[in-house]
């Protein structure tokens, strides 16, 4: 187990194995670390030094109850304070939001991120401007961002949101993760800190570009996300970006089919 320190206030937990370049997973929602768990053994044994970090508010990591705690600039920060820790820079793979946060970790911090992998979420700015057809699949965002609403939306029907909807491939551990310490509603600040209604109707954000040569990967039942807000994201790399369209996974990919996107990826950081 290794805690990272964030400015001496915020404590994040992560589990580092192996040796060699160092690989920095980050999750997404709903999830914890544990995503990671199906991969980890591979890349260890490819030769890589694997760090998965519970992000803020997640899993073992320290939970603050204000939304404004997880605003992206303190997520950011997050990420470079284990960096800083582990030594960069890094390969930083990220899937959902903690594929958002890789995005702006290798905008705002280019001298953090070697290589750059994104699952499932693509550029900030390719994702506002998805058009109609991407805020249609992003309803539920607008749920999740009143505060009470979404906890209870979520709880419906012995949480059928997750288990049916999004049919999330470890449902029952993930409810009962996230119906402790108080996660549902720290997951959920995410969104209310990032993602408010207005976003629905601005232009994307102009954010610097990125210098790391980039993976995008996305899987063709997605249910949350189009393969155009991931498809258009190559303007934004101005060092490559290298896409891989998975068929028949859905938003879970990693759980679903661990190896499969392992393999991609170990390509891609080999070529």
């Amino acid at each position: 187990m290794a805690r990272f320190d964030v400015n001496g206030t915020v404590h994040l937990t992560g589990e580092v194995a192996g040796t060699g370049p160092t690989l920095l997973f980050l999750h997404g929602w709903p999830d914890t670390r544990t995503l990671w768990d199906g991969v980890v053994d591979d890349f260890v044994g490819a030769g890589y030094r694997v760090a998965t970090l519970d992000l803020r508010g997640c899993g073992e990591s320290e939970k603050p109850t204000s939304t404004e705690s997880y605003a992206m600039h303190h997520l950011v920060g997050d990420v470079a304070a284990a960096i800083d820790v582990l030594g960069g820079p890094v390969t930083l793979i990220g899937h959902d939001w903690g594929a958002a946060l890789a995005w702006a970790v290798a905008s705002f911090r280019p001298e953090l991120v070697e290589k750059l992998v994104v699952l499932s979420v693509g550029h900030p700015s390719a994702f506002r401007a998805g058009g109609l057809a991407q805020q249609m699949k992003s309803w539920y965002t607008l749920l999740f961002f009143h505060e009470g609403v979404g906890e209870a939306f979520l709880r419906l029907e012995d949480h059928g949101a997750i288990r049916h909807w999004l049919k999330h491939p470890r449902a029952d551990a993930v409810i009962a993760e996230l119906e402790r310490d108080g996660q549902l509603s720290a997951h959920l600040r995410w969104y209310r800190a990032n993602l408010p209604p207005g976003a629905f109707v601005s232009g994307p954000p102009v954010i610097p570009p990125i210098l790391a040569p980039t993976l995008g990967i996305w899987s063709s039942a997605d249910v949350a996300l189009t393969e155009t807000q991931m498809l258009e994201s190559a303007p934004y790399c101005v060092n490559g970006f290298t896409y891989v369209r998975l068929e028949g996974l859905g938003h879970w990919m990693v759980l679903e089919d661990p190896l499969r996107v392992a393999k991609v990826v170990r390509a891609f950081l080999c070529a």
